[in-house]
């Protein structure tokens, strides 16, 4: 069981965290027609904004409601309902996700009871346009904490309650925020594969893919439908990935009562097994021929790979599931988990990274922590500590804005573990380093004494 260490420092050096409004944002960006609304000043939004641009070279439909002194002073509840009409009157959402932001839970606001409010006093204006507000405070948690809370959210908004029908071939699929549009696509093929159909919530994979429409759209296109959202309940099983996303299934069980299973990672040859193994128990079907082969092709991988993870030092700073993730896919190999760094002591995945200890901090900790490791895992804010510490870096996570294609990185399931297992070795290989021949032969140079 790893050792949580508690942050230490009053102020953070090349920050490793990014907030829970942006966490909830991203999880709204994941369902077709929505427009997330930051509740707070126009900074707040503008940040979140250029991190999503830069990580996805796309267009990001995001507004503020814009609090200035005065509606810090007196409150906001005017601003957030002006916003709501604009939004609802200029780009007809399907989906508005309201993020709170620092200013406003600072402050104390009871935007539940102000989205009640607006609902009761503009029934008719909005019309076919859900509202559904999440509470997230820059000030605490990060960015796996608003994802979850997000669509938390969404389930207890929107999706209808009590026992239903059950289709026995619909499965729900709550991924986590460390999953890319890359593995929730991959992830759907292989539960169709199977012959069932799976709605994902949220499906990032259909918004932020880099398709071009054929004309302007304001809000996301693409992702799951509110109606999808609102049926979840005919889910014959719900499977949610990651320890963050089981407030979520635990929401939809308790509202509709499909049974849920977690998965802490789809990472690695045993988590995959167990994810196929239920798929077939779900379906009923044998696993496919190209599923096996995909088993065959990693197995190999694994062969091949192994010589060069083999006693290789891995410091490692992501989200808490997506370091438990990587640590585990590194220490399966062979490798030691020199450093682990993340952003906050709320998940409880921290005990079971596969390392002495799990720093709280940030990417300052990692670099201290990290030297003489092998190779530096996080995003690409860990490139300057890279550069500093003459280590390699391998980048994954959120965000990662100097290299194209981030988003359609896969890690997940039999092909995505292959894949990361083919770049970390050729990482190593690339960076191998000769030994000279004081190395090899400490004496060579030695004084011969008279």
């Amino acid at each position: 069981m790893a050792r949580i260490l508690p942050q230490t420092k009053s102020a953070a050096v090349n920050p490793l965290k990014s907030s829970q409004p942006l966490g909830a944002a991203f999880a709204f960006l994941g369902v077709d027609g929505a427009m997330p609304l930051f509740h707070g000043s126009q900074g707040c939004t503008s940040f979140a904004l250029v991190l999503f641009v830069r990580h996805f070279k796309e267009t990001i439909p995001l507004q503020t409601t814009a609090m200035d002194e005065v509606a810090t002073i007196l409150g906001a509840a005017d601003h957030l309902e002006e916003a709501i009409l604009n939004l609802k009157n200029r780009t007809k959402p399907k989906l508005i996700g309201v993020c709170t932001t620092a200013l406003v839970e600072t402050r104390g606001e009871d935007c539940a009871s102000d989205i009640a409010n607006i609902k009761l006093k503009h029934t008719q204006e909005l019309a076919g346009t859900e509202v559904v507000l999440a509470n997230t405070p820059d000030f605490d948690g990060a960015i796996e904490e608003g994802w979850a809370k997000a669509v938390t959210a969404m389930i207890k908004g929107i999706t209808g309650s009590g026992e239903r029908a059950r289709q026995p071939k619909k499965i729900a699929i709550l991924p986590g925020c460390n999953l890319t549009v890359a593995d929730i696509e991959h992830m759907r093929d292989m539960v169709e594969s199977f012959g069932l159909k799976p709605v994902i919530l949220p499906d990032i994979s259909g918004s932020l893919d880099g398709t071009v429409p054929d004309r302007w759209v304001a809000t996301t296109y693409g992702g799951t439908s509110v109606e999808d959202i609102r049926e979840l309940g005919t889910a014959m099983q719900c499977i949610a990935i990651g320890e963050h996303m089981r407030r979520p299934a635990k929401a939809l069980h308790g509202l509709t009562g499909v049974p849920y299973v977690l998965f802490q990672s789809l990472t690695g040859l045993q988590d995959t097994d167990r994810f196929v193994s239920l798929l077939s128990a779900i379906s009923g079907a044998a696993v496919p021929a190209r599923v096996r082969r995909r088993r065959a092709q990693l197995q190999d991988a694994m062969l091949d790979g192994h010589f060069h993870f083999g006693g290789k030092k891995i410091a490692i700073a992501a989200e808490p599931d997506q370091l438990f993730q990587l640590a585990t896919f590194f220490a399966g190999l062979g490798s030691e988990i020199a450093a682990a760094v993340t952003t906050t002591d709320r998940s409880k995945i921290l005990e079971k990274v596969p390392a002495v200890s799990v720093q709280i901090g940030d990417l300052g900790d990692l670099e201290s922590l990290a030297v003489g490791a092998d190779l530096l895992v996080t995003h690409s804010h860990g490139r300057q500590a890279s550069e500093r510490l003459r280590i390699p870096l391998m980048r994954i996570g959120f965000p990662v804005f100097d290299r194209l294609g981030s988003q359609h990185k896969l890690a997940i399931l039999y092909q995505g573990t292959r894949d990361m297992i083919f770049e970390v070795a050729s990482i190593f290989q690339a960076n191998q380093h000769a030994p000279t021949p004081e190395a090899l032969d400490p004496l060579r140079n030695r004084e011969i004494s008279r």
